[in-house]
């Protein structure tokens, strides 16, 4: 159960096994590298763990990894809604074609979207492995703005990806969106333990918001 992964809703979390992003800070590996993966949980068994909080929880948050890789997405998510939850899907909009026939299926709540550098240096802050991964987070970000679908962005910032100036390309990319928060890095597991990342200080979260905030004004730290 959680009261904060689902803005305004009592909720349970789901997580998803396997990734399209490789971000050396990421605290979950054991859903990322497939050498660390963890047991499978029966799909069967998480529905019937569902039927039996119905009056307890208000909705779900589908999280990961990346859910959007996962085949059967859709379907998970309308098996979901037809019990009666509402449903958020967290993403990172790696896959805009999946993300718009979910939207598509009027099936989601509130969809909350990474955007995890500047475009320039999405690439490496990703690690994703081909070319073009601006082009999907770009249409993904318009997808979703434009999709009456409650949302939000959000960034987790830390040194040496990331340093405050970045947020007045990281504001121009989402300007006129719904709500931004900028999530400051927590030390603990992560995918490339070879770089020492650090969390942004008081300073620079103040200057980074105050920056974002020209283009998106509900702009928030978190």
């Amino acid at each position: 159960m959680t009261l904060v992964d689902f803005p305004g809703r009592v909720a349970s979390t789901v997580f998803t096994r396997g990734c399209s992003f490789r971000c050396g800070f990421c605290h979950n590996p054991e859903l990322v590298l497939p050498e660390k993966f963890n047991p499978l949980l029966d799909e069967d068994q998480f529905f019937r763990f569902l039927e039996s909080r119905l009056g307890k929880i208000q909705g779900v948050c589908i999280t990961g990894g990346e859910p959007t890789i996962q085949v059967d997405i859709q379907k998970f998510i309308s098996h979901i809604k037809a019990l009666g939850f509402d449903v958020k899907l967290d993403s990172n909009g790696s896959k805009p074609e999946v993300l718009a026939s979910i939207i598509e299926d009027k099936d989601l709540d509130y969809i909350a979207m990474d955007v995890k550098s500047p475009f320039k240096n999405y690439k490496d802050v990703s690690g994703y492995p081909e070319d073009g991964i601006e082009k999907n987070i770009k249409k993904s970000i318009k997808l979703i703005m434009n999709s009456g679908i409650d949302y939000e962005f959000r960034t987790t910032v830390m040194k040496p990806y990331l340093e405050p100036k970045d947020f007045e390309e990281i504001g121009k990319s989402i300007k006129g969106a719904k709500r931004f928060y900028i999530q400051n890095f927590v030390a603990s597991k992560q995918i490339d333990p070879k770089i020492d990342f650090k969390p942004f200080s008081d300073q620079e979260l103040e200057e980074s918001l105050k920056i974002v905030k020209k283009y998106v004004k509900e702009s928030k730290t978190r």
